[in-house]
């Protein structure tokens, strides 16, 4: 290969990468895959980068406030994580209802189905203000604290609860954009809420000048204030009527008959999220049973865990968004193709991170605590639960196909089987009947995980989520 062409590969890769980064809606269904791949991916990685920072953020600037604090916050995101789950469901439905209108060359019907799934959204957000705003200590008790670590921390649950519809907001909106072809629109708000964030949290944790030392709860404020502009950012271009997914007053009438197809799809993406989340809750119940150096350090590791595992999901919402537009086109086979082309594009990336976790895990925990009790199970952790990267980079991709394909029953399933027939059980097995203590827990991951990418992998070669009808 001579060096000018070698040169000119290298300009075409640029143009490539500038132009996802530009961002315009599209339609994948013709042309080249790899090309459609790298358009998609790039954006919804970079989106999910941003999204895996806020953790890594909060975990950074909280964890300088004591294990006390860091364990409050692992608690509340495992209660969060229930929202997450929901607020996934309904914003994988809106994303699989729009590209598939996409695909039919409908835009008219994705802006109504965009308007009903955010109708769906703030009716659930304002359920969960509610439940956080006044049972706040409830939840924190329930979840293990003690009583001192209730009193400490329930203000910083209170605010995180209270707000959540700014997360709530953030994940549906996106998933209007992704399923539209837009994923830079979705990059960007995060962007810039992942940079207010990351300005206001030490401001308003420590305090500076003027501004008062608000502690944990500045964290969750920081949090609440940078994913709010985030969201004012997205409803800008939701409702500037510039891009093929606009929303008007047209589209603003209720319709019970979409409202009621965006449950059934939500529904099926919620139960296998809340089936995850649900099981990570009750791993933490498990943790919490060893003291605040175990608690504080599996949140540790699960963050930095996150921070990888999210960018990889933007491959799967590429994978997603292909399957939804390339199924409304009829193109069935290369929605498949699709598939396969991210999920080893997904391998590789996890591959290397498992590595890299694995040789450096003592120096990247140490960023985030000294304390010796806390490193250890944090390096364990870290450590063990990447060993089965690899077979979660398929296992994502897989998934979210389904999702994409409007097929929200089968992942559903799988993480049933995956999370409460199989995790559960054996992380209560080895940890307590065997006495492995967090190790067991860590063990537990792995096999779960692995044994679920397996199981999707050889029902998607079936090909049934092909003949899916949205």
């Amino acid at each position: 290969m001579t060096m000018a062409h070698v040169m000119s590969r290298t300009k075409r890769l640029f143009a490539l990468i500038k132009e996802a980064l530009k961002g315009e809606e599209r339609v994948y269904t013709e042309g080249s895959i790899n090309r459609a791949l790298i358009l998609l991916a790039i954006p919804m990685v970079l989106e999910m980068s941003m999204e895996s920072l806020f953790a890594l953020v909060d975990a950074y600037f909280v964890g300088h406030l004591g294990k006390a604090a860091i364990a409050t916050v692992g608690l509340t995101e495992s209660v969060l994580s229930l929202i997450y789950a929901l607020a996934f469901g309904i914003s994988m439905a809106a994303t699989a209802l729009v590209a598939r209108r996409i695909g039919e060359k409908d835009p008219e019907g994705a802006s109504k189905g965009a308007v009903q799934a955010l109708y769906l959204a703030l009716g659930f957000s304002l359920i969960v203000s509610i439940v956080g705003l006044i049972w706040s200590r409830e939840i924190l008790l329930l979840m293990g604290a003690d009583a001192a670590m209730v009193e400490y921390g329930h203000g910083y649950t209170k605010i995180a609860m209270g707000g959540n519809v700014v997360i709530v907001f953030l994940f549906i909106i996106n998933g209007i954009f992704r399923g539209a072809g837009d994923a830079s629109i979705a990059m960007k708000s995060l962007i810039l809420a992942n940079v207010l964030n990351i300005f206001l949290c030490p401001l308003l944790i420590y305090g500076w000048g003027p501004v008062p030392a608000l502690g944990l709860e500045g964290a969750a404020i920081a949090t609440l204030l940078g994913r709010g502009t985030g969201v004012i950012y997205q409803l800008y271009h939701l409702l500037g009527g510039k891009k093929t997914i606009t929303v008007n007053w047209r589209h603003a009438r209720p319709r019970l008959s979409v409202i009621l197809q965006m449950v059934k799809l939500a529904a099926g993406g919620a139960l296998q999220m809340l089936i995850g989340s649900a099981s990570w809750i009750f791993l933490m119940r498990i943790i919490s049973q060893f003291g605040e150096d175990a608690m504080a350090g599996y949140t540790y590791a699960i963050r930095i865990i996150v921070f990888a595992i999210l960018p990889a999901w933007g491959l799967a919402n590429a994978a997603a968004t292909l399957v939804g537009q390339n199924l409304g086109a009829g193109e069935p086979e290369r929605a498949e193709k699709s598939v396969w082309k991210a999920a080893y594009l997904n391998m590789f990336f996890l591959g290397g991170i498992s590595v890299i976790f694995m040789v450096f895990a003592p120096q990247i925990l140490s960023v985030f605590s000294r304390d010796p009790g806390v490193l250890a199970y944090g390096i364990e952790g870290l450590r063990l639960i990447s060993i089965g990267y690899v077979f979660y980079a398929f296992g994502m991709v897989m998934a979210q196909s389904f999702n994409g394909a409007g097929d929200t029953k089968t992942p559903t399933y799988i993480n049933l089987f995956g999370f409460w027939v199989l995790q559960i059980p054996l992380a209560y097995l080895l940890a307590i009947v065997f006495k492995w203590g967090p190790t067991g827990v860590f063990w537990a991951i792995v096999i779960a995980e692995s044994a679920i990418a397996v199981i999707a992998i050889v029902i998607f070669r079936r090909g049934n989520w092909k003949k899916v009808k949205v």
